[in-house]
């Protein structure tokens, strides 16, 4: 990119796109600020594991210089996945690779700290919460922090999720509940103190789907397993069902009923996890979700395209930010930039968005269906 003076990037979210969009500038000697409303690396759980496509998020670390480093952490072993008959827990036949057959998984937080490892000291700045962006009239935006301060940037790019506070500055869409929620249970050390579920587990991910809802159990590192109860429901179903989300003993009664008739080695889930459950309702953007090309700003990852987590997610920000960064540094200017990455990632996130949704409604068939 030719410019007088070097261009102000600001990257609003430390998530994994905004990182490996910031990772690929920096790897080419461009300068970019990340800002992260998160006080520290560390200052809350990454989530669970990810399934890394070859396709887009080993294309994304391979662009980064990673690819090698995220091998050595990743877990091959964990693409296995077993399927199972909800009422009796035995096998039932696979239908072939979720996604393509090089998906090695590594938890949210190793690949995180990966890229975070990779950034000049001082990229990220911790503790500094975006609630807003504002033109300035000649292209450039001024970020406005929830500390009462300001930054102007000659870029901005939203990489901060679902609840984008840059979104509204592109697209006056907001995420909508698909009907979906997800309720999570952790087990830690399973190895040795949940043998009988480690063993039902194996090296990746469970599946039992029944009339309605369905379990996901998915192996994540250092022994830990992390456990989805999927179900279709009003996102305000504890109300009705008169449960406090808080109320562990509540939520597991509740809970058993609704998985009624499944196998016990199944229903361990809801009887022996560690600590409480975490409600997860599900929200996505509309599919396809397009703006109105707005010089100066732009959106990668979920910010631009949330979509049912069925495993694309992640690696569709990396790649993102990568071709983000890319187009920034061989297109002639920002606004030239910014256009072709927006005509690269608009198509194809919007395929991608379509066929989550229409993954989340084979799991759970929306009532009527």
């Amino acid at each position: 990119m030719n410019s007088t003076h070097a261009p102000r990037i600001a990257v609003v979210g430390a998530g994994l796109g905004g990182l490996a969009c910031a990772r690929v500038l920096q790897l080419h000697g461009r300068s970019v600020t990340v800002f992260e409303r998160e006080a520290s690396t560390g200052a809350r759980s990454q989530g669970g594991s990810l399934d890394i496509h070859a396709d887009t998020g080993q294309t994304a670390l391979r662009a980064a210089g990673l690819l090698d480093r995220f091998r050595a952490l990743s877990r091959p072993e964990g693409q296995e996945w077993r399927v199972l008959d909800p009422a009796t827990a035995t096998a039932l036949p696979f239908p072939g690779p979720v996604h393509d057959e090089d998906s090695p998984e590594i938890d949210r937080g190793q690949l995180r700290g990966l890229l975070l490892e990779s950034l000049a000291e001082g990229t990220v700045r911790w503790g500094r919460a975006v609630t807003g962006a504002t033109p300035l009239g000649d292209g450039t935006w001024r970020l406005l922090l929830d500390d009462g301060t300001a930054e102007d940037a000659d870029l901005v790019v939203g990489a901060d999720g679902a609840w984008s506070h840059i979104r509204p500055a592109l697209s006056d869409a907001t995420p909508g509940y698909t009907g979906v929620t997800f309720i999570e249970a952790g087990f830690d050390d399973c190895d040795t103190r949940h043998p009988a579920l480690a063993r039902l587990v194996g090296n990746g991910t469970l599946l039992a789907k029944g009339d309605g809802n369905a379990l996901f159990a998915q192996r994540n590192s250092n022994g830990h397993i992390r456990a989805y109860l999927a179900f279709r429901a009003p996102q305000d179903w504890h109300l009705a069902a008169g449960v406090e989300l808080d109320d562990t003993a509540a939520v597991r009664t509740h809970l058993l009923k609704t998985f009624d008739g499944w196998d016990e080695s199944l229903r361990y889930v809801l009887r022996h996890h560690d600590g409480g459950f975490v409600n997860r309702p599900l929200f996505v953007l509309p599919a396809p979700h397009t703006w109105e090309h707005v010089p100066g700003i732009t959106l990668l990852g979920d910010a631009a395209h949330l979509m049912p987590p069925v495993g694309l997610g992640a690696n569709l920000a990396m790649l993102d930010g990568v071709d983000l960064a890319h187009a920034l540094i061989t297109e002639s200017g920002i606004e030239e930039a910014v256009r072709a990455y927006e005509n690269l990632m608009l198509p194809r996130s919007a395929e991608a968005a379509l066929g989550c949704a229409e993954a989340l409604d084979n799991l759970l068939p929306p009532t009527g269906s």
